[in-house]
């Protein structure tokens, strides 16, 4: 879910004019009067994205001897975000898209590609401190994911894990219509936005199967799954709060948009 529809978008957002080569072809068209609706969800996301990453820089402590690692680094970008905040030099990241990593790499990261899904290709004990942004809702293979996260942390070490919310309010209605929820609207492999009129990307074709999302927790089954794992969650902490304004987030944690946790391990 990124991106803002513009005033002139189409029914769906990427469709042809004549419609002869949409994938949601014959599908009942969103209504007009619901178009500014699109517009703003899609304006609100945007502002929820922003607070989340400032959410997720708040949690991570500075310390320029910590050894970091970015897990689904991207191209790098954010990563150098998250060791500018811990003030340190020492960084890591695992990628699966070999243009993505390419990429990091001529930012000055080097990402390892690896499947996250598996055996991370690291020593036990390696990371002070191991960032995870938008992954686990991804990841078939959750618990190993956090086996890997706790098993290459250092004693002492934490991680910071952001996701999407299944229970937020937007997700609750979108169940109540009848609809795909949103944080659940990409489980397609080849198609974005299926069973969600308002979905930010419905139409758009999925460009890496590994974006599809598998699983999405709540805050409850978040926090009480680090805690199965071996870890002692410190902070749990929310962003964006549909359709109202995000400061709601600080009140009411647990029906926000997103969620990042700082959990670490004893």
């Amino acid at each position: 879910m990124t991106g803002q529809a513009p005033d002139s978008a189409p029914a769906w957002p990427g469709e042809k004019p004549n419609g002869k080569d949409h994938p949601f072809r014959g599908v009942p068209r969103l209504p007009n009067a619901l178009k500014p609706l699109r517009q703003y969800m899609h304006r609100t996301f945007e502002k929820a994205v922003t607070q989340n990453l400032a959410n997720i820089l708040g949690l991570i402590e500075r310390d320029p001897k910590a050894v970091l690692l970015d897990c689904g680094c991207d191209d790098g970008a954010i990563t150098k975000k998250f060791a500018a905040k811990a003030g340190t030099a020492k960084v890591h990241g695992i990628e699966i898209n070999p243009a993505a990593i390419s990429a990091a790499a001529g930012i000055g990261i080097k990402a390892e590609p690896a499947d996250l899904n598996g055996r991370l290709p690291f020593e036990d004990r390696s990371f002070d401190i191991v960032c995870a942004n938008q992954i686990i809702e991804h990841l078939h293979n959750t618990e190993m994911f956090l086996d890997e996260i706790h098993r290459v942390l250092k004693k002492g070490g934490y991680a910071v894990i952001s996701t999407e919310n299944l229970a937020s309010w937007h997700n609750i209605l979108a169940l109540l219509l009848g609809w795909q929820p949103f944080s659940l609207t990409n489980v397609s492999a080849e198609h974005l936005g299926v069973g969600n009129p308002l979905a930010l990307h419905r139409g758009k074709r999925i460009s890496h199967e590994a974006w599809q999302h598998l699983r999405v927790f709540s805050f409850r089954g978040l926090k009480e799954l680090f805690e199965l794992k071996g870890f002692r969650v410190e902070r749990l902490v929310g962003a964006g709060y549909f359709p109202l304004p995000g400061l709601f987030a600080a009140i009411d944690t647990g029906h926000a948009a997103f969620l990042t946790a700082r959990i670490r391990k004893a």
